[in-house]
């Protein structure tokens, strides 16, 4: 069953030994390509799974890292929207990817100055989402009950908030990711383990339904697959591949902050956007020791950007927001690192032919799947939290289209590799950084590395293989190694701005990368021994 070995994997970059004839060619290694090449080859299928780039490259790693359950879908009126976010929520953090996952304490503050309405609208809103956790039937041992907070728990919770007029808070729970390149990474890898073949540098150059024409972006040279089915699931660059589908993509940026700039914070903060009752900026903390603000919605029309960039206005408002809530006052020099991701959302008229509110926040978050005339499935659409659902609605439309046979779908109880309880991840002796990027293949990670030192003639000590880059910068050398031989990475730019997120702030970069070029000659060195 595993196509996985102790040392290597079926992900790597350009199209050498790739095969040329498969039931299944996707494109695209956002959450929901990878997403949907586990769905196809558990099925039974045979899948080539390619991107131009590399694993999350595109919006799959700008988000909130969030595991969100639809709250906020709830509040715009989307009930079926809210309610597969958090069926799916609960299926990643209590069945697919625990070790991924965790609950995440949301907090919303009461001052003297927060209008009845809007702590009405606010109680019912935790309420509804509770709500929807039971009818998920996701457990409060995963996700506990919302509830009030008095003023001083409150700010025993995050000493930041301001306290003038402070009289209490909401608290609620979501689920937050260890990091979303980070599951998109260990799908890929659990679809490579069951036999699918995953690459990256491998760019489209024409699509349809039976036949795929790519470049080796490592090489220059071209080939064809054929295939009785092919998904695009290329996100916000799907309209390139199909004509009948028209995004409307909108951007969200975020903040990176240091810890300390708000210490002591120990849950997310909701700060409410002052003028509207159901609109917040999101605080935050991260494992490594970050604090994230987000997040705008705005329009992002024109030529799609390989990499999209934050704008000094959306990084002002949420610089203003905060300012509002916290007592600590935020500079633009606090802000460590900035990046915004555009979401692929499907563009709806109205009956009329009009383009309605024209605000992005206002489009359905409901994923699409569309048939071409060549006989091509796009999905479009949907949120990071429901890859799962979007990828076996994708497979289902393939497996029509192309008159596939195929088993059914088994992704809704699937471990992802490294996946266990919460009781058994609990009692790996394994570094705590390890265990909670790779779960149970935390053995795994550094006895790699070992072996892979030891073959490049280095042997090093695991207290020299699990040393932090840096005093900021928690990644290993073991994790870095890890990334090169089971995860695909290319170079440097695969190891620090996917494999790992040391990337988002630029002098942490800086610190990392000869950590990563070490990384990747004692692998060259290891393979060529």
């Amino acid at each position: 069953m595993s196509a996985e070995t102790h040392l290597g994997t079926r992900i790597r970059a350009g199209l050498a030994e790739a095969p040329v004839d498969v039931d299944l060619v996707v494109v695209g290694l956002g959450v929901t390509g990878v997403g949907v090449a586990l769905d196809a080859v558990t099925r039974g299928l045979s899948v080539l799974a390619v991107d131009a780039h590399d694993l999350a490259f595109g919006t799959s790693r700008w988000s909130s890292k969030m595991v969100h359950g639809g709250l906020r879908y709830l509040a715009q009126g989307q009930v079926g929207v809210a309610h597969e976010s958090a069926v799916e929520r609960g299926i990643l953090m209590q069945t697919t990817a625990p070790h991924l996952t965790r609950a995440m304490p949301m907090l919303i503050p009461i001052t003297s100055g927060t209008a009845p309405l809007q702590r009405l609208l606010s109680r019912s809103g935790l309420a509804a989402g509770d709500l929807l956790r039971r009818g998920a039937r996701t457990s409060a041992e995963t996700l506990p009950r919302p509830r009030r907070l008095s003023r001083t728990e409150t700010l025993a919770m995050a000493p930041g908030l301001r306290p003038a007029g402070l009289v209490g808070g909401l608290l609620g729970w979501d689920g937050q990711l260890e990091d979303d390149a980070r599951l998109v990474t260990t799908i890929a890898r659990t679809a490579a383990s069951y036999g699918a073949h995953v690459r990256t540098r491998a760019r489209v150059l024409r699509a349809s339904g039976t036949e795929v024409s790519l470049r080796d972006e490592t090489t220059g040279g071209t080939t064809t697959v054929r295939a009785r089915a092919v998904v695009n699931a290329a996100g916000v660059w799907a309209g390139d591949l199909a004509d009948e589908v028209t995004l409307r993509p909108s951007r969200g940026t975020h903040l990176v902050l240091r810890g300390d700039r708000l210490p002591g914070l120990r849950t997310s903060v909701f700060a409410p956007v002052p003028g509207s009752t159901n609109r917040f900026v999101m605080v935050l903390p991260q494992p490594d020791g970050t604090i994230y603000v987000g997040l705008t919605d705005e329009p992002a029309p024109g030529p799609v950007p390989d990499v999209p960039q934050p704008t000094e206005p959306e990084i002002g408002f949420l610089l203003d927001v905060v300012a509002a809530t916290f007592a600590t006052p935020l500079r633009r020099d606090d802000v460590v690192g900035a990046y915004a991701g555009l979401r692929p959302l499907l563009d709806v008229t109205a009956p009329d032919g009009s383009e309605g509110s024209g605000q992005t926040a206002d489009l359905s978050r409901r994923h699409a799947v569309l048939t071409g005339r060549s006989g091509m499935v796009t999905v479009v659409g949907g949120k990071l939290t429901t890859y799962r659902r979007m990828a076996q609605d994708a497979v289902d439309a393939a497996v029509a289209a192309g008159g596939l046979v195929a088993g059914p779908c088994t992704t809704a109880t699937l471990p992802l590799l490294g996946a266990a309880p919460r009781p058994v991840l609990d009692a790996l002796e394994e570094p705590t950084r390890l265990v909670r990027r790779f779960g149970t293949d935390a053995a795994l990670v550094l006895a790699t590395a070992r072996e892979i030192a030891a073959r490049a003639g280095e042997p090093l000590t695991d207290e020299e293989l699990l040393a932090p880059a840096a005093a900021q910068v928690p990644v290993t050398l073991a994790e870095l190694v890890f990334a090169v031989t089971h995860e695909g990475a290319h170079d440097v730019d695969d190891l620090l701005d996917r494999r790992t997120r040391v990337g988002l702030v630029a002098s942490d970069r800086a610190l990392a990368e000869p950590l990563a070029e070490r990384a990747l000659a004692l692998v060259g060195r290891a393979m060529s021994s």
